[in-house]
């Protein structure tokens, strides 16, 4: 297997009767990566996430973990993942410590050490020993990832982490998940259908519709994409002709142009606009604003799913 690539999935299709729910999706997932599954509701993404986790049988295609096929090397390609499903599971009546010992006593070579580590990894030192019914939400989300990753997985799965969780639970759980890639070189895959969190937490996604992969996109590329610039100037019709003069020369749509009393938006790469600024600068010409006009991942999301709402 490529040291490159942790997860692979190749052409994976899934059908219940006779309705498909999965047609042809593939992607890839390195080490140290936070991969997000961006979809509506209904989208496939669970579907995914439980072939993945060889929870429903693969009808077409092929899914490798650490270099393991799902169904070929199950015991293999399982050993490298961790994962919560929703809402994690635990034994309310037990103190968050007893539920880790519980599962480490399930999973071959997971030490004190190992369970104190984790503990200390995901910030529940001091509520450790209280009873897990005692709780909150964004807690237990904590402890469902410490247990997650007390066996060492290259890989963890969250199926809509977010669930539930205040503003505030949302940040820890980013955080957290943040450390692990770029500290633990853990892989992560995250599903959602929230796009602000995704945008915020994911390195890269894939956007699910009906089933059927359609894009996958990293953040950056969203905010290095050819977007709108704002101008605010005087003597705007200097300002135009500078600012077609520009766009010709580098071969950008004048008619993508918006004219406004107040400013001008201009389609020019993000890293371009302060060019184009010297110009104007250098003609002479006041410049009140330049404001980017970047789209976010929603705008990006709208525009791929012709405006289907995601909820």
């Amino acid at each position: 297997m490529n040291s490159d690539i942790l997860v692979e999935i190749k052409n994976i299709h899934k059908s219940f009767s006779r309705l498909k729910v999965i047609k042809d999706v593939s992607f890839n997932i390195p080490p140290g990566e936070i991969f997000g599954l961006l979809g509506p509701n209904g989208a496939g993404k669970t579907t995914i996430i439980k072939m993945m986790l060889g929870l429903l049988k693969i009808d077409e295609g092929e899914i490798k973990i650490g270099g393991y096929s799902i169904e070929r090397d199950f015991e293999k390609a399982i050993a490298n993942v961790g994962g919560i499903i929703e809402n994690p599971e635990m034994y309310g009546f037990l103190s968050g410590y007893k539920n880790l010992i519980h599962y480490a006593n399930m999973n071959y070579g997971v030490t004190r050490e190992r369970i104190d580590d984790v503990i200390q990894q995901v910030g529940l030192e001091k509520r450790i020993h209280d009873k897990v019914k005692q709780y909150s939400l964004g807690m237990k989300q904590r402890l469902g990832i410490a247990q997650a990753i007390l066996h060492r997985p290259r890989l963890l799965v969250l199926d809509e982490p977010t669930n539930g969780l205040d503003p505030a639970g949302i940040k820890e759980l980013r955080d957290h998940l943040r450390k692990l890639a770029d500290e633990e070189g853990v892989g992560v895959l995250v599903s959602s259908h929230l796009l602000s969190e995704m945008e915020l937490m994911c390195d890269r996604f894939a956007i699910i519709q009906k089933g059927i992969f359609i894009e996958t996109k990293t953040i950056s590329e969203i905010l290095s994409t050819v977007n709108l610039v704002r101008f605010e100037v005087d003597r705007r019709e200097d300002a135009l002709s500078i600012i077609e003069k520009y766009l010709n020369e580098r071969a950008f749509s004048i008619s993508e142009m918006v004219i406004n009393n107040s400013h001008i938006d201009v389609p020019v790469m993000r890293d371009e606009s302060a060019l184009l600024l010297k110009q104007l600068v250098d003609a002479g010409i006041l410049v009140y604003r330049m404001q980017p006009m970047t789209k976010s991942l929603e705008d990006n999301f709208l525009e791929v799913t012709r405006g289907k709402s995601v909820e």
